[in-house]
């Protein structure tokens, strides 16, 4: 059991929940679109996903550690941390993460080919791609998390939006359709604001170990105002979704969801102790979930009475 918790901490599983609402969205688009569902497919995609989900925690953790990035954070005053620390404690060996790190991978290929066998090799085609995301974010000798042009932000999107949901309409229906494109942005952006926000915890640290995020690179200031800028972004998408008919009038109920956010923007000043963005991160996390949520309710409802 210990072992188990120990897990859950190192590979960050609480957020598990960024990459499962895109893979059951995309499965929901299938149901309201076409009339497909099947749960035997859905499963296999979601565990296929979320280890992939996991393998990108640890994997990015144990670059950061061998960068010496987490080593700055951990220096830097004023710096949260938000990796596991279990290397930079010496609470798992390097060769024990990796292999945990690797053993994820390994599950997530696995239901990888099963679904290649069950709706047709395109599959591996998704997986493929977001595994590359997911290894080169920070590992040589791409390392484009650490490049700062939006590099990093533009994977999110697709890895945690475009992927999953388009991958998993795949999955259940063998086919592509735009729609599904569509359904994915506005999760895809919110899990992105997640991520940006999260650079604000310890963008001195990145600064000082070279890791040039967007946050680096544009300034407290600037960053505050692009990160609103995705906020806002995130449900305009939601709103061109609508209006496309990839989802009902209805899902614009998701909209209520970014009201909190405004708030947390109100109570920013241009300068802020790393503090402060930490109820700016969990507020984009529950915007995420609850979005999320929110349009998935209003795809089960379209696929029952239309």
């Amino acid at each position: 059991m210990n072992g188990f918790k120990d897990f859950m901490k190192a590979s960050r599983f609480p957020f598990i929940s960024v990459m499962v609402l895109p893979v059951v969205l995309g499965a929901l688009g299938a149901f309201a679109w076409n009339g497909v569902w099947h749960w035997g497919r859905l499963l296999v995609t979601v565990i296929g996903a979320a280890a992939m989900h996991l393998f990108s925690n640890m994997i990015n953790d144990l670059w950061d550690y061998r960068n010496e990035t987490d080593t700055a954070a951990a220096e830097t005053e004023g710096a949260i941390q938000t990796h596991s620390q279990y290397l930079t404690l010496g609470i798992w060996s390097e060769k024990k993460y990796a292999a945990w790190t690797w053993t994820m991978f390994a599950l997530s290929l696995a239901s990888g080919i099963l679904l290649a066998v069950l709706s047709g090799y395109p599959v591996l085609l998704y997986g493929g791609f977001g595994a590359l995301i997911a290894y080169y974010y920070v590992a040589p000798p791409i390392r484009f998390g650490y490049r700062g042009k939006g590099y990093s932000e533009f994977a999110i999107v697709v890895a945690f939006g475009v992927l999953p949901v388009v991958g998993s309409y795949y999955v259940q229906t063998s086919s592509f359709r735009w729609d599904a494109v569509l359904l994915s942005l506005p999760i895809g952006l919110l899990t992105t604001l997640i991520l940006f926000n999260h650079h604000f915890l310890h963008w001195r640290a990145d600064l000082k170990a070279g890791k040039m995020t967007l946050v680096v690179v544009f300034g407290e200031r600037k960053a505050i105002r692009f990160s609103l800028l995705l906020a806002v972004l995130s449900y305009v998408t939601l709103i061109a979704a609508v209006a496309a008919g990839s989802l009902p009038w209805y899902a614009l109920l998701a909209l209520v969801t970014g009201l909190p956010l405004v708030k947390l923007y109100r109570g920013l000043k241009d300068e802020n102790p790393s503090e402060a963005y930490l109820p700016l991160m969990g507020g984009a996390l529950k915007a995420s979930v609850s979005c999320g949520l929110v349009m998935g309710a209003a795809l089960l409802i379209q696929g029952f009475w239309g």
